[in-house]
């Protein structure tokens, strides 16, 4: 086994000896002027010894030689004091042993001795750290990329001292909204103002690079601050959010590139934990759609709230696979049911509900993808949207579950295109039953998600990763967007809360150009607008310029949750179950044209774009 007293062990505790001796001398000299009394040799010089005895001992039983001196830090310097403090009680002892045999000790040693002492061990710490580090990484300071930190609070100080110690980094400035902090120093880096600075202080410093240290900061700050530094084209990293680092799951120095979903500015969600546990947890839970973007998080959040067993209906037999996968991996003592099946098979649908019994449905299976719908499947849809949705509620009726929740999207509202007619005719279908079953019925309407299949985000990256062009439809089509995790806990809030045929409404934020989301995603890249174009390919069949959440003829009413609203709509006509199975039921697929005719009888607001672009209007809108 090796030894612990190292070589370099052995060094520093030499040096410790040695500061004992050059304290016990110094102290005697500063007591008699720097003139060594002659009457005090032998009493000094056993009691030396004696004291170099016990301060060695003291120094290995308080741990003095764990630490390395080269990462010497508070902790050390404290076992030295502590050390100090120790041997000034030894020095009182052999004081008094002195006393008794031989010439008495000056009583100021009792005083020069430990300051004396404390100063030469935590000096010679310092000062070997502060030569080691300049030898070790001196040279950086002048090398690598220059970098801009934002923010010069406690996670900015780790940060230009982890940075101090890597070659690819350079900290020449830092900047912060506290004017107090102006014009003084952090580890040696200037304060040189405020963050509405980065645009100059970049250009000053030639800077290409900023790290937002700013855990604690509000969304709409950092949104500003990336905002800014994405325009000057610079390469933005940020660190993690304080509820991270006091978690403990990351490092303060674990910095990551930022992402499109930090230049939204969206806060965080934060929904009650406890009531949406109350209501899930040891429950039988089915999700429609489980492999899709939704459908897997909603699986993955519902996970954390303790359900006895969660049913995973998909048609897609891969997007199934890997969602299954991921339990095995992530969660392998959790119940999970895979289930291949298509929801408009009602005999599959009748089987899977007198298996298992599910207390709580969650409905996101659905055809969403609006130019695809818009023609040639415009049938496809309203078999899929509505008659999967009635197949799926009429069996939750009819077996007794506790609550269904549908997944439903902005364009419901005024809809303009057969994808969102027919969502908005899936609601219709929820709201009816409410009137009628035990069962508690709700819609959550929500906007685009990011990163979802089939969205805007992913398209974009691989546009982009083919070296462009971009293509977005139109200049000004604006879109809501939030993040998946986001969406599906906002879904679960809604449905631990919601009574009977609520539409909630999810707080979407501020709407965004898609323009400007790809001039931000070609500019996180690395890459500026003449090396990868935006191209404008106009709008496609079925689409808006800009989406909606809430319709013309409903207004909303608030719940306890900030993000929530409840959109109060109209009531569904009697006989519209019936009415709708009939037409549903229709012996071939028809035509587009027919389809879209049809579905304004029951919705009323819906009005079909022109094949020019223009809006055919509905009777209501005349």
């Amino acid at each position: 086994m090796k030894s612990r007293f190292s070589i370099p062990t052995l060094l520093v505790f030499l040096f410790d000896l040695l500061a004992a001796a050059v304290a016990w001398a110094g102290g005697v000299l500063i007591r008699s002027n720097f003139i060594w009394p002659s009457g005090f040799n032998v009493s000094v010089g056993t009691a030396l010894i004696t004291m170099l005895f016990v301060h060695g001992l003291i120094c290995y039983r308080v741990g003095l030689y764990r630490g390395i001196w080269r990462f010497a830090s508070i902790p050390d310097l404290k076992r030295v004091l502590y050390a100090t403090v120790v041997s000034a009680g030894g020095l009182m002892a052999v004081k008094v042993l002195f006393d008794i045999t031989g010439p008495i000790l000056p009583r100021a040693m009792l005083i020069l001795y430990p300051m004396l002492l404390a100063a030469m061990m935590c000096g010679g710490r310092v000062v070997w750290r502060i030569w080691k580090e300049r030898r070790l990484y001196g040279a950086f300071a002048a090398s690598g990329e220059p970098v801009v930190i934002v923010g010069a609070g406690s996670s900015g100080k780790m940060l230009v001292n982890a940075l101090e110690r890597r070659p690819d980094w350079r900290v020449v400035a830092l900047l912060d909204d506290d004017r107090a902090k102006w014009g003084r120093e952090l580890s040696g880096i200037p304060v040189v103002g405020g963050t509405d600075m980065l645009l100059q202080v970049l250009d000053k410093y030639q800077a290409e690079h900023v790290i937002l240290a700013m855990p604690s900061a509000s969304s709409a700050v950092i949104k500003r601050v990336a905002n800014a530094a994405v325009g000057a084209n610079a390469k933005v990293f940020i660190v993690p959010g304080i509820e991270e680092l006091m978690c403990g799951r990351v490092e303060i120095d674990a910095m990551r590139p930022i992402e499109i979903e930090d230049l939204l500015g969206r806060d965080p969600i934060r929904i009650d934990a406890g009531h949406v546990h109350k209501i899930f947890a040891f429950h039988t839970i089915l999700i429609t759609g489980a492999g899709g973007s939704i459908g897997s998080e909603l699986c993955r959040q519902l996970a954390h709230f303790e359900p006895q067993r969660l049913l995973l209906l998909e048609s897609n037999e891969f997007a199934l696979y890997s969602i299954t996968e991921w339990f095995a991996i992530n969660r392998p003592n959790l119940n999970v049911v895979p289930l291949i099946g298509d929801i408009r098979d009602e005999v599959r649908n009748e089987e899977i509900f007198s298996t298992w019994h599910p207390q709580a449905i969650f409905h996101a299976a659905a055809y969403k993808h609006v130019p695809l719908m818009e023609t040639g499947n415009a049938w496809q849809a309203v078999r899929n949207n509505v008659f999967g949705t009635l197949q799926l509620a009429r069996c939750a009726h009819l077996h007794g579950a506790e609550r269904f929740v549908m997944i439903s999207t902005d364009k419901a509202v005024n809809p303009t295109n057969v994808m969102g007619a027919t969502k908005r005719l899936a609601e219709m279908v929820c709201q009816a039953f409410s009137t009628i079953s035990d069962t508690c019925f709700g819609i959550v309407r929500f906007g685009n998600v990011i990163g979802s299949s089939g969205s805007v985000v992913p398209k974009f990256q691989a546009q982009i990763a083919r070296g462009g062009p971009v293509t977005v439809t139109h200049p000004e089509v604006t879109r809501y967007f939030m993040s998946i995790p986001e969406a599906a806990q906002l879904v679960l809030q809604a449905a631990a809360q919601g009574e009977k045929g609520e539409i909630f409404v999810f707080d979407m934020g501020e709407p965004v150009k898609i323009a400007d989301l790809a001039r931000n995603m070609i500019r996180l890249s690395g890459y500026t607008e003449a090396q990868i174009p935006i191209e404008f390919t106009g709008l496609r069949p079925g689409e808006k310029l800009y989406e909606e959440l809430i319709a013309d003829a409903e207004h909303t009413l608030p719940t306890p949750h900030p993000k929530l609203r409840i959109a109060s709509s109209r009531q569904v006509e009697e006989g519209f179950l019936n009415n709708l199975q009939n037409w549903l039921e229709s012996p071939a697929p028809l035509d587009d044209e027919t389809v879209r005719r049809d579905i304004q009888q029951w919705v009323t607001e819906y009005a079909p774009l022109q094949p020019d672009g223009g809006v055919r209007l509905s009777k209501d809108r005349a």
